[in-house]
């Protein structure tokens, strides 16, 4: 499997480039739109590492702009005075959106900071609340439900849905899905999440090894499967069908693994190493087609 030859989802133009944009936080919809979240450069700063896309740094309050492409048509939508640092960005039905930083903290009189703003079509905000501490993972489902994985941080922390290491939310804020002892083990640290129809999959580790947990927002319904792959940092799924990916730290690669469930084992089948300038946070899912981020390009790696 060679990079160049994926299929583009969309590129940052060159224009863009001259125009002053940097391409940040990114998304898929629930129809495999790609949304983009692009900042001039005179609003960023950033030390030499973490390298990529995730190393700038934004001076608050900032604008930007929204990018939704499908197929051949892009649509634009400013976004004035952000005042975050977001780490997500997540679409929501009714051409909504949201964007979450991945950290909060209590105030003196113990209430948590406001991590989470939805935007309106326009790109106005509409309502604030907070999404919980250190979120590595954040997806959102058919029916514009929220879903969040924790970091160590924030499981160890004072956050209630945070310790629970996954979490369920809908647009008001309010807490709508706990695992409530259904999963193997006590998360440690979410990796990723994809979606599939109406389910989401969480994919998290523990000391018992890294997980693949699937909700059905409707029930509740929750399967837990062992990851074929240590710590993945994309993954999509179609049926038995499974793509997971792994980056190649400090190399310009990641490793493609294609997995099959098999009854109650998700099983490895075949696995490549594909060159580009892949670094953290760069695959998301949709029903089982996996975007991949390269630099200034995102490209399509089907289950």
């Amino acid at each position: 499997m060679i990079f160049d030859e994926l299929p583009v989802a969309w590129r940052l133009s060159s224009k863009d480039v001259q125009e002053g944009w940097r391409a940040l936080w990114w998304t898929v919809g629930r129809d495999g739109e790609l949304a983009v979240m692009l900042v001039q450069r005179r609003a960023l700063s950033r030390d030499k590492y973490p390298r990529g896309w995730i190393g700038w740094r934004t001076e608050t309050p900032f604008d930007g702009e929204l990018v939704i492409a499908s197929g051949q048509e892009e649509r634009r939508i400013p976004v004035e005075g952000i005042d975050m640092r977001p780490r997500h960005l997540a679409l929501l039905p009714g051409s909504r959106f949201l964007l979450a930083a991945g950290r909060t903290h209590q105030d003196a009189e113990g209430a948590w900071w406001k991590n989470a703003v939805v935007y309106s079509p326009e790109g106005r905000p509409e309502g604030a609340f907070c999404l919980g501490d250190d979120i590595p993972a954040l997806v959102t489902d058919r029916s514009g439900g929220i879903w969040t994985a924790y970091g160590d941080e924030g499981i160890y922390g004072n956050h209630l849905e945070s310790a629970a290491g996954l979490a369920g939310w809908n647009t008001r804020g309010i807490a709508t899905w706990a695992p409530e002892g259904r999963l193997p083990d006590w998360p440690l640290q979410g990796c990723t999440a994809a979606t599939e129809g109406e389910a989401v999959w969480l994919v998290w580790y523990s000391p018992k090894g890294t997980f693949l947990t699937r909700i059905t927002p409707s029930t509740g319904e929750v399967a837990s499967y062992r990851s074929p792959v240590k710590n993945p940092d994309g993954f999509a799924v179609l049926g038995t069908r499974m793509v997971l990916t792994s980056r190649d730290h400090y190399k310009r690669r990641t490793t493609v693994t294609r997995a099959e469930l098999v009854g109650d084992v998700c099983v490895a089948i075949s696995q490549e190493r594909v060159p580009g300038r892949v670094v953290m946070h760069c695959g998301q899912g949709r029903d089982g087609t996996l975007f991949l981020r390269a630099g200034r390009t995102w490209v399509r790696v089907d289950a």
